[in-house]
């Protein structure tokens, strides 16, 4: 039991803990102190992660409740980048928020709960980063008090939250009674071709309908576009980002210790992404708030996501197909919110007309990111997408793939209603900017979706020596 091997999580808990206090304790004017310590804290969650990926071998650690791997070392990495560029878009949109000192420490905590999901090799530990993820993300998205729309999507969070985990503990509950108990890698062991096949679909069905709340896919879906289109942009994006990696992580960690041959967890995932895909493209053609779109878009990529889980344990590609996708997703989709952030959080669609001409380094990083998003080559999404499809080919779910693909083009509609009037339109609109820090944010995200594109080959190389443990 080795404290070192939790030092990216508990540096988050820490450095939340020290803004809290700061918070609590300095004067109104110097609230802005928070956001910087929780900074420096990711910025030392991130340096432990690395510190590990090199130096610490592939291990269960802590009574085998905690999967030390590189798929743990990838989400962490790219769960403290995501907060920390959240935490920057914060600087701006909060800063006359009387409340803007208890924020950080909010965030912190809803990372280290996404990070704790990713890592968790025990049902327990799942549970409790579930929880800890949930009921941050209930303030995050509800932050703005005076706000109806925005405490409206805080309920309907807090609402689906509150079933969905109840849902994800009968499940955990019935799988220990099986078992006898919760480490994931004892499970593997004791369930076999005896196993009650009726429990087994009961585990299945209510693991995989409370993780698929923070994934936000079908049937738990429902708060997303609510939470992208009403929350404060900073909590929005962090809110479809940060909790759907470790949440997806997790939903593969457990599933591929259940034996497919006993129970058809394969087909019911697949369903799942179908399901979710393609609800979350066809709602996003017919919006009209940017936003909006963007979270039904959130939903539509969970489904993609879903089906690298469909083939874990199947081939080795699965686990670097999943992390690298959910990079590619997770930069081009912060990059869109920055850009809204940057905007005010102007969310109708007819704000963004004649951006091209207006602001045209906002219009091309918002473009660039929305075909990312698409999968247009050479951007990230484009690569992300091709691993996913080829691990599910290599799988034998063929099928899966060409309607992953089918989807696509009809993704393709919705993004160019966003893309085309910023071109080819014009507006006497006057459009205003946040401010400095905001603006850093889009241009780091929209130079990570350019990245993870160009370094491909590379990121996947070091990825491919990657698996789930246990």
């Amino acid at each position: 039991m080795n404290v070192v091997h939790l030092t990216p999580e508990i540096a988050l808990v820490v450095g939340a803990v020290v803004a809290l206090m700061t918070a609590a304790f300095v004067g109104r004017a110097h609230q802005g102190l928070t956001t910087l310590i929780a900074a420096v804290a990711v910025l030392v969650s991130a340096g432990f992660s690395i510190f590990l990926a090199i130096t610490a071998d592939e291990q269960l650690s802590f009574e085998r409740a905690w999967a030390l791997d590189g798929i743990t070392h990838g989400a962490e990495l790219l769960i403290a980048a995501i907060t920390l560029l959240t935490l920057a878009l914060s600087v701006e949109w909060f800063r006359s928020d009387p409340r803007r000192g208890e924020y950080p420490s909010v965030v912190l905590l809803c990372a280290a709960g996404a990070m704790l999901l990713a890592g968790a090799a025990d049902t327990m530990a799942i549970v409790v980063g579930m929880l800890l993820v949930s009921v941050t993300g209930y303030t995050l998205a509800a932050y703005h008090r005076s706000s109806p729309a925005s405490v409206e999507a805080g309920m309907k969070y807090f609402l689906i939250g509150a079933l969905t985990n109840a849902v994800l503990m009968i499940g955990v509950a019935v799988l220990y009674g099986m078992t006898g108990t919760t480490n994931l890698a004892d499970i593997g062991t004791v369930i076999g071709a005896d196993a009650d096949p009726i429990a087994l679909i009961a585990v299945v069905v209510c693991i995989g309908i409370g993780l698929a709340f923070e994934i936000g896919a079908v049937p738990s879906h429902a708060w997303v576009p609510d939470v992208a289109q009403a929350a404060p942009a900073p909590s929005a994006a962090l809110l479809t980002v940060v909790p759907k990696i470790g949440a997806l992580v997790a939903l593969a960690r457990v599933m591929q210790v259940l034996p497919d041959d006993v129970v058809a967890w394969r087909p019911f995932v697949a369903t799942l992404a179908v399901a979710t895909m393609t609800l979350g493209n066809l709602a996003a053609l017919w919006q009209t708030d940017l936003r909006r779109l963007l979270g039904w878009s959130s939903v539509s990529q969970a489904g993609y996501a879903l089906i690298a889980v469909v083939v874990v344990g199947r081939v080795d590609g699965a686990a670097p197909a999943l992390i690298f996708f959910l990079v590619g997703y997770a930069v081009a989709n912060t990059a869109a919110f920055s850009i809204v952030t940057e905007l005010r959080g102007r969310t109708d669609l007819d704000d963004y007309r004649g951006l091209g001409a207006s602001h045209p380094w906002l219009a091309g990083a918002l473009a660039v990111s929305l075909l990312s998003l698409v999968g247009i080559p050479p951007l990230g999404g484009f690569v992300g997408k091709l691993t996913v499809f080829t691990a599910a080919i290599d799988g034998g779910y063929a099928w899966l793939a060409l309607v992953a693909v089918a989807n696509t083009v009809i993704s393709l509609f919705y993004y160019l209603r966003v893309i085309g009037p910023m071109y080819f339109e014009t507006t006497t609109r006057q459009v205003t900017v946040l401010g400095r820090w905001a603006a850093v944010s889009v241009g780091v995200a929209t130079a990570g979706v350019v990245a993870v594109g160009v370094l491909a080959e590379l990121m996947i190389g070091r990825l491919n020596t990657s698996q789930f443990l246990p």
